[in-house]
């Protein structure tokens, strides 16, 4: 029997990526599950430069996105703007993500909400990863909050490299075939996962697998996680070909 999800996704006003990387993910799966299709519905927060005053500013919007999106009834909301979760401090996405369960409920609407923030933690911890390294598009500042974020969640971060592109619309035209370059760069001694991109506006999804072949570590990004719970969410199998080890068909988990 054929069934349609309705994907629901929160993004900044200046995002061109997750509403590319996103369907193109859940629609790669067409071949081995047939009987599935997504549409995709999204609402916009206004933001045009990613500095904590305006991701701040933007993530007071993210209530109204959730009602807006409610209202047509999705029956999975993701709010796909890492930066603007970890920039509000240490566990953020907990009560972000608790606080839109409540506006979608008020809303007569019972679609669990995810945050790109929360699913890349759960995402590297899914994989058994204690220790990753991270590149990100964002000014040092800005990726020191991410590493300490990430920290406070029991994830050390060997090294990061940060692109240092503060217009959002410019993190977007990034080619992320450059990503493969930029890992060879990373340090990953001692490493147990890559995030090759801690930011769901860079896109890195054609560069995922090669540079999981490369190195032989999983990699995964914040994108891909976010794809990762929002399958879990909709009961589906959390499974995406060519995007990493999380989402592979059968997964290694690290053990330690």
């Amino acid at each position: 029997m054929q069934k349609n999800y309705r994907v629901g996704l929160i993004v900044p006003s200046s995002n061109t990526t997750m509403e590319t990387e996103i369907p193109a993910m859940l629609n790669s799966r067409k071949e081995w599950f047939p009987e599935e299709s997504f549409t995709f519905h999204s609402s916009r927060m206004r933001m045009l430069h990613v500095t904590k005053e305006e991701l701040k500013k933007m993530d007071l919007d993210s209530d109204r996105c959730a009602i807006e999106l409610s209202d047509a009834k999705c029956d999975v909301l993701a709010y796909a703007c890492l930066i603007a979760i970890m920039s509000q401090g240490s566990g953020y996405h907990v009560s972000s993500e608790d606080r839109l369960c409540q506006v979608v409920k008020g809303n007569k609407s019972i679609a669990p909400v995810v945050s790109s923030a929360g699913a890349l933690i759960e995402g590297i911890k899914e994989i058994g990863a204690k220790k990753v390294s991270i590149i990100t598009p964002y000014m040092k500042p800005l990726t020191n909050m991410v590493i300490e974020y990430l920290n406070t969640s029991g994830i050390e971060v060997i090294d990061s490299i940060s692109l240092e592109v503060s217009d959002n619309l410019e993190v977007g035209r990034l080619d992320p075939m450059n990503l493969v370059k930029h890992a060879r760069n990373l340090n990953t001694n001692g490493a147990d996962a890559v995030v090759l991109s801690a930011c769901v506006q860079m896109p890195s999804l054609p560069a995922i697998q090669i540079v999981e072949d490369e190195i032989g570590l999983p990699v995964l990004s914040a994108a891909t996680s976010t794809v990762y719970q929002i399958l879990k969410n909709l009961g589906l199998k959390p499974v995406v070909p060519n995007a990493g080890r999380l989402l592979a068909t059968e997964k290694s988990v690290i053990s330690k």
